[in-house]
């Protein structure tokens, strides 16, 4: 069985021809985010994510809507904050949208704080938790009867969900020790950022604990951004260009932007920039200059289309075999990798 490749819509105007510089043309909207949907869908990609924000670019959920009669093959991953909807209610336009897919939505569970609200982190990963329970009782056509600390319901599942009879599954992403523990019992996929092989390897080693201890079996993500040169010369030609108009303080300005700036997850990827060389390399191909420029995941797999693929290969051996790429600018750059490297990737290694 091949992994999962999944490429990455801009929606939340993470779009550049220059790290931290914005171009009106790359921002995010209907036209724009639409393209890079169907370049990915043509281009061979598995899956999409559709991020979440709030200051920033277009509703995922509402995008989604609209892509789906657009699609055929390409699955939608919808990115879905906790606590932004009454999770009923929520229920109701999940399943819906996998019915006009077929079939063909998954959930990216985000456990964030919304606007104008601070939570303590404990607090969020337990109403995360009971989320996913709900949606998942819910989405698999089964009338709920929770009671819990957030959430006091008994309630029939609506009949577009009882149509249904299992969950579209659901992936989780989060390095903190409550995240990984939300992760072994509710998850379907756990995602995680970049980070130097030998704590990749720790950080799957952990969660592979934990969801045994859970005595359930989940799939492994793992999410980067890619530079892809005809050489490796030219790849960190490529960086360098991405960076050559990049303002500090308007790269902060960007990051802070995001609702998940102050996050544990978002603080590694602050640490795996420090630990970085002069070039911005933190090992062979990891080159964590992104992360200046935006939150969140913060690092690039950079190379030729060999040694792309290596690196992939490398991270499946250890156990992932679901990968959400992007790059920039988002369409060109899908555009190398599924001539260059997904090709490779989708033969049985």
């Amino acid at each position: 069985m091949t992994s999962e490749i999944s490429w990455f819509s801009a929606l939340c105007d993470d779009d550049y021809a220059f790290l931290g510089k914005p171009e009106p043309a790359l921002n995010a909207s209907w036209q724009h985010c639409r393209d890079i949907v169907l370049n990915a869908e043509k281009g061979g990609f598995d899956n999409i994510l559709l991020p979440s924000g709030y200051a920033l670019g277009m509703d995922g959920s509402a995008f989604a809507g609209g892509i789906a009669a657009l699609t055929e093959t390409i699955k939608l991953l919808l990115a879905v904050r906790c606590g932004e909807m009454w999770p009923p209610q929520l229920a109701r336009p999940l399943a819906t949208l996998d019915e006009m897919l077929g079939g063909r939505l998954t959930i990216n569970i985000i456990s964030s704080d919304m606007p104008g609200q601070t939570v303590d982190g404990m607090e969020r990963y337990r109403r995360t938790l009971e989320v996913m329970t709900i949606l998942r009782t819910l989405l698999s056509g089964q009338d709920l009867s929770h009671d819990g600390e957030f959430y006091q319901l008994e309630v029939e599942a609506p009949r577009i969900c009882k149509n249904r009879t299992d969950c579209p599954p659901m992936y989780f992403g989060g390095l903190s020790p409550p995240a990984l523990d939300v992760a072994a019992k509710a998850a379907d996929v756990f995602l995680m950022w970049p980070s130097t092989e030998d704590k990749v390897k720790a950080i799957l080693d952990d969660i592979k604990e934990r969801t045994a201890a859970e005595g359930r079996a989940i799939r492994y993500g793992y999410r980067a951004h890619i530079v892809i040169g005809q050489t490796e010369t030219e790849a960190r030609q490529r960086c360098h260009r991405l960076m050559s108009h990049f303002d500090a303080q308007q790269g902060e300005a960007i990051r802070n932007q995001s609702l998940d700036t102050q996050t544990y997850g978002v603080r590694k990827q602050a640490e795996l920039r420090d630990n970085a060389d002069d070039e911005g390399f933190v090992e062979d191909g990891l080159w964590t200059g992104i992360g200046r420029a935006r939150s969140g995941c913060g690092a690039a797999i950079v190379g030729d289309p060999d040694q792309v693929l290596a690196k992939i290969r490398r991270y499946e051996a250890m156990g992932f075999d679901s990968f959400i790429f992007s790059g920039y600018p988002h369409i060109a750059e899908c555009d190398l990798f599924s001539r260059y490297v997904l090709p490779e990737l989708k033969k049985r290694p």
